[in-house]
């Protein structure tokens, strides 16, 4: 098969303007056949005296160029049989070449898919048309709508692949599958025109139809799920062909889109948090971490030592008694075993997993651990007790880390001499499942922790975000007007409820209120206490919690809170809250304002969010955080903020500086401090600045 190669053309006008056209199908990248032929057309436009001016342009990208010229008319369609070899990754467009060949041949380890749809478009190289005909349409739905690889054994006994071999006979398979095809050994298909895996049209469109209930359900702001399915009806109705130009007309559409944008960059910011200035360019190595203890045995200490054990780390779990030691084994035992229920883990597994933890009352075995985490209570004396006794009896070099979630480290440290290897290690609960990890630094703490626990961070697999050290940190600090801003609204006449709902349709995983019940009233009042001792003119003090506790109410622990709750925790609006909220507004003197009674969607979603975004910015410009995409990540795995918004900050720049500025200038005449925009976001919006381009005078705390 000949070998394509990019060009250029020229052409002259009457105007003496020469237009030179770079064309190198599918994307006109500047291949060095490129670049030699664009330095021809240079040295023949400044040799021509008709020639005045040069403009320098590229040819449009033809339509279906990849899918239907390459992929179909050439590779499928050729004359000589094609196998494809597998190993590694062949996830997205090298899964789309490989169905493309007439056969396939992968490792077992090889790792099989179609996950464009996590970054909001759709396949586009012929994956609609070619992978329902492969493994059913049931199969292709799953693993194209949840981004789900497989693995090669699996993908054997779907049909996707033909042959499952060793690495090291790959290729050599593949050569002799190649030559008996030619051979006719073995047959020589083509996927997109097969029918025995397609299921009868009524029964399709059953399937379709299902699957189009479940994006309205699982993900109902999302648009490229449905025309995903679309692509994929359209094939089965009208023909592979016809289905090969939906796919291509609803690339090109979806490619445009917001959706995609934020999720594109939602996939390079999560990639870009490992990389701290001053800290992960110096050079140094990871130390080996080879046993962690952890303090406290409650639901974090448990999540977080069940998420080492996961990743082979023997962890030492502390209490301060019987009880609640084997209390806190069990959760761990627990945690385990729901994995083994769910077809995650085997018996065997399970055992050899339980079997790296060992509970303990004292510090006798702390004498050989490299790295503590401490997870009890958000009690500022004790952690300051804690911190003391670990440096008497862990070793100099043991990393001494905290997983406070408001305290700030110098005053749980401040006992110790120890400061170079004081770190922030927050966990979001459950710690075992919760993507994040928040590594908070302090002036003091050495780059060598800060790389030791980004190591630790990416062994048991959680997305790392390093920040400054100050009360809250960044997400809780970021989020602290959300429950806030929520209570102001109430307070003022807006329906709690509605308020949920609302919030929850705009993306998040649950509202502000319901959020409050999970978390539990005890949790809320003490991280809230931080705050509004901290930062005492930008805070709204509510009583409708500390009235709800005085009638034994917890949260959804004590199956009441803002909502009541069943045998099977399901949530049910509670009539008898009116007489709290109404008892509230007695002590605080606030009145009902009708206009907040009345509150559109549109309303709600910026009078709790612009709150946070406003708190994002202090974040930013006091250089808590290195930049803005590291509080998008923070915002999207932390808080659960919707990654097709792209983060907090960049949902902000979608509405611009100059738009929240004034939202919030006009809402602080009116209700006071907790809207005053600040003077980041003033600078901002009075130059029409994004206010994620940060600020030159801001000085980074790492």
């Amino acid at each position: 098969m000949a070998t394509t190669t990019g060009t250029t053309t020229i052409e002259v006008g009457a105007d003496g303007v020469a237009v030179i056209t770079i064309i190198n199908p599918p994307v006109n990248s500047l291949s060095l056949d490129v670049l030699r032929s664009l330095k021809e057309r240079f040295e023949e436009a400044l040799r021509r005296d008709d020639v005045k001016a040069i403009v320098v342009t590229v040819e449009a990208p033809k339509r279906g160029f990849v899918a239907v010229d390459i992929l179909t008319d050439t590779v499928e369609a050729a004359r000589k049989p094609s196998v494809a070899a597998i190993d590694g990754l062949a996830l997205g467009g090298g899964l789309e070449v490989a169905m493309a060949c007439h056969a396939r041949i992968s490792t077992s380890s090889a790792q099989l898919g179609l996950p464009e749809l996590q970054l909001g478009v759709i396949p586009g190289f012929g994956g609609t048309q070619r992978l329902p005909r492969l493994v059913g349409l049931s199969k292709a739905l799953e693993m194209m709508l949840m981004s789900k690889p497989i693995k090669g054994v699996e993908a054997q006994s779907l049909g996707l692949v033909d042959a499952v071999v060793p690495a090291n006979e790959l290729l050599d398979t593949a050569r002799r599958w190649a030559l008996d095809i030619l051979e006719r050994r073995k047959p020589w298909l083509a996927s997109l025109y097969r029918t025995d895996k397609i299921e009868p049209l009524g029964e399709a469109r059953e399937i379709l139809k299902f699957a189009r209930a479940q994006v309205h359900k699982s993900a109902p702001n999302l648009k490229h799920p449905l025309l995903c399915i679309d692509a994929i009806e359209e094939g089965i109705v009208s023909g592979p062909r016809a289905g090969l130009w939906k796919e291509a007309d609803v690339f090109e559409e979806v490619l445009r889109s917001d959706t995609c944008k934020s999720l594109v960059h939602i996939f390079f910011a999560q990639r870009g948090t490992s990389k701290v200035p001053g800290v992960t360019d110096l050079a140094l190595k990871p130390r080996k971490i080879r046993k962690v203890a952890v303090l406290g045995g409650g639901l974090m200490g448990s999540g977080i030592a069940t998420a080492l054990i996961l990743s082979n780390y023997p962890v030492i779990l502390k209490e301060v008694n019987e009880n609640f030691l084997q209390a806190g084994v069990g959760r761990v035992k627990a945690n385990l075993q729901s994995r083994v229920k769910k077809g995650k883990m085997t018996q065997e597994k399970f055992e050899k997993t339980l079997s790296l933890l060992k509970g303990v009352l004292g510090y006798e075995d702390f004498r050989d651990v490299d790295m503590v985490i401490e997870a009890v209570i958000e009690n500022v004396s004790l952690k300051q007790e804690i911190f003391a006794d670990l440096e008497k009896y862990c070793p100099p070099y043991c990393i001494l880390a905290s997983n406070t979630s408001t305290i700030d480290l110098n005053l749980i440290g401040e006992k110790t001499r120890s400061h170079d290897r004081i770190v922030g290690a927050h966990f979001f609960s459950p710690a075992h499942i919760m993507p994040l990890l928040e590594i908070v630094r302090t002036a003091k703490t050495s780059p060598q922790v800060i790389v030791d626990v980004l190591d630790v961070g990416k062994n048991i697999k959680k997305t790392p975000v390093v920040v400054g050290n100050c009360t809250g940190f960044a997400v809780n600090r970021m989020f602290f007007p959300y429950t806030q801003a929520a209570f102001l609204l109430v307070e003022h006449g807006a329906d709690l409820y509605k308020i949920d709902r609302v919030i929850t349709k705009f993306g998040m995983p649950m509202g502000p209120f319901r959020l409050a019940d999970l978390v539990g009233f005890g949790v809320a009042v003490a991280t809230s206490g931080q705050f509004i001792q901290n930062f005492p003119d930008r805070t709204y003090i509510s009583m409708i919690v500390p009235l709800m506790q005085e009638d034994k109410r917890a949260g959804e622990s004590s199956r009441k809170g803002f909502y009541l709750y069943d045998d099977k925790r399901k949530a049910s609006p509670d009539p008898e809250l009116k007489k709290y909220i109404e008892k509230a507004r007695e002590i605080s003197g606030v009145t009902v304002d009708p206009k907040l009674s009345n509150l559109s969607e549109k309303d709600i979603i910026e009078m709790i969010f612009l709150p946070v975004v406003n708190e994002a910015c202090r974040v930013l410009a006091e250089g808590i955080a290195v930049k803005a995409a590291d509080l998008d990540i923070a915002s999207v795995m932390g808080m659960g903020f919707p990654p097709y918004r792209g983060g907090i900050m960049f949902w902000a720049d979608s509405l611009g500086s100059k738009y929240i500025y004034s939202r919030l200038e006009e809402w602080s005449k009116v209700y006071g401090g907790f809207f005053k925009p600040c003077a980041y976001m003033a600078e901002r919006a009075a130059s029409g600045a994004s206010l994620s381009s940060g600020l030159q005078q801001a000085k980074s705390r790492l």
